[in-house]
């Protein structure tokens, strides 16, 4: 069939913006209307003739041949989306309603260009994902990552990198990366600042290439690729008034100008989460770690004595809890200053910590006291055995400043459920056992119910 038998309203249908689009019962177009150029860029000419299938993104073919199946049965279609490639290689959404006349024997349908209520949903959409992935987040690593999947559902994102500026050293640093072959990063990773650093300098996006159409017999093919060489989208982080980083992708496929726009879009909410998710983590530092040591403080430790005793009581198992006091630290403040007590305080710190096991907790709970939580203790002797390691690592020298410092533990021992069966028993019965162990002349460890 060709263009005039619909010659009567063909001169009306070309006014429609949507096309009108008729196909054979193989897929195969013998009439378009002018509406269709505008939504495929290709002429009534080039498109008649043509397999719809040439013209339909690749992830879209199976359902789309599957709709077709549907509709040539009898089921009319009035609300079915896909996705085809234009003549330039750009992605078009797509809204269609269709039939099959079974008269004529082909299936009539018309396309409606939804492109962008398709990128303004994508654009809200992300945006939504990205604060939620802000508030979700336990970690700055685990943000970086959501990051990731959020915008490989929108553009090329294989390869990926998140780069900010060091407030001490000025320097651009890899915060997260990911991509398809491990040595992509690596290979590329002088390029990779390199174009940071531009973007950061100029306050702009760098985009290397754009979509490039290859025809091949009846077909175009949009390949992106450039000789081999890897196609970039580098953009600049903005938050408020300062410039932290720049978001980098890179691979064989080409950034279009829509992906520009895109992760220009989306890329100050990026910004925006980063930081509030450090200023999150800096809080939450100084809510519940010591200042000085970085360890646990009061409240974290209760917290997690709190989750022992739950899993203690359920399991049926037992822990131990450890209360120690650094003997003749006073003097250390006396003779070298408070400075010179805190870079010990520091030192301690660490030895507590090489000391027990990575699945225990050490806190500070002011001036020289320290409190261990000892989970999954089968016995009192492994408590013991680990508090004796503690004491042994406290009882050798502290070097500061060349000057060589002594300090003796003395360490109080509670068990649950044989000392107490709460927070509170558990911490009085450490911290009295580890008073007698003081006043027994220090440096020694005494278990709880020692006191008469």
């Amino acid at each position: 069939m060709d263009n005039s038998h619909f010659g009567a309203i063909s001169q009306y249908i070309d006014l429609l913006l949507d096309a009108v689009c008729v196909v054979d019962a193989y897929g195969t177009f013998v009439y378009v209307s002018h509406g269709a150029e505008r939504i495929f860029g290709y002429t009534a000419e080039e498109m008649i003739g043509r397999s719809m299938l040439d013209l339909i993104h690749p992830a879209d073919k199976a359902k789309t041949l599957q709709t077709a199946a549907e509709i040539m049965q009898g089921q009319p279609k009035v609300d079915f989306e896909n996705r085809y490639l234009r003549k330039d290689g750009q992605v078009v959404h797509l809204l269609w309603s269709a039939r099959w006349s079974d008269s004529d024997k082909l299936r009539v349908a018309v396309a409606r260009d939804i492109t962008q209520l398709k990128r303004t949903q994508q654009r809200q959409s992300a945006l939504y994902q990205i604060s939620e992935a802000a508030h979700t987040a336990q970690n700055l690593s685990e943000l970086y990552q959501h990051i990731h999947q959020i915008l490989a559902t929108l553009l090329p994102a294989a390869n990926f990198a998140i780069l900010l500026t060091d407030p001490d050293s000025g320097l651009l640093q890899f915060v997260s990366q990911a991509a398809v072959e491990r040595s992509a990063i690596v290979d590329h990773q002088a390029q990779i600042i390199k174009y940071a650093q531009k973007v950061l300098q100029q306050r702009k996006t760098l985009r290397t290439g754009d979509s490039l159409p290859i025809k091949h017999s009846k077909k175009t093919t949009n390949i992106g690729q450039n000789g081999g060489e890897p196609q970039w989208l580098v953009v600049p982080l903005h938050q408020l008034n300062s410039w932290p980083g720049a978001l980098v992708l890179f691979g064989q496929q080409s950034y279009s100008a829509h992906d520009q726009e895109l992760l220009e879009f989306v890329s100050a909410q990026i910004a925006s989460a980063i930081e509030r998710k450090k200023m999150h983590d800096r809080l939450q530092q100084i809510a519940l770690y010591d200042v000085l040591t970085g360890l646990p403080n009061r409240v974290l430790f209760s917290d997690r004595l709190q989750s022992a005793l739950f899993r203690a009581t359920r399991e049926k198992s037992k822990f131990a809890v450890l209360y120690l006091d650094l003997d003749k630290f006073k003097q250390v403040n006396d003779q070298a200053g408070h400075a010179m007590g805190d870079l010990l305080l520091q030192q301690a710190a660490v030895r507590i910590k090489q000391g027990i096991r990575s699945s225990d907790t050490v806190a500070r709970f002011g001036g020289d006291e320290f409190v261990l939580l000892l989970e999954h203790i089968d016995e009192a002797a492994t408590a013991e055995a680990i508090a004796e390691k503690v004491r042994l690592a406290l009882n050798l020298p502290f070097t500061l400043n060349e000057r060589e410092f002594h300090v003796y533990p003395s360490i109080g021992l509670a068990l649950f459920p044989q000392h107490g069966v709460d927070e509170q028993q558990l911490l009085i019965e450490a911290d009295n056992a580890m008073y007698l162990a003081k006043k027994s002349g220090g440096n020694q460890v005494i278990g709880g119910g020692s006191v008469g």
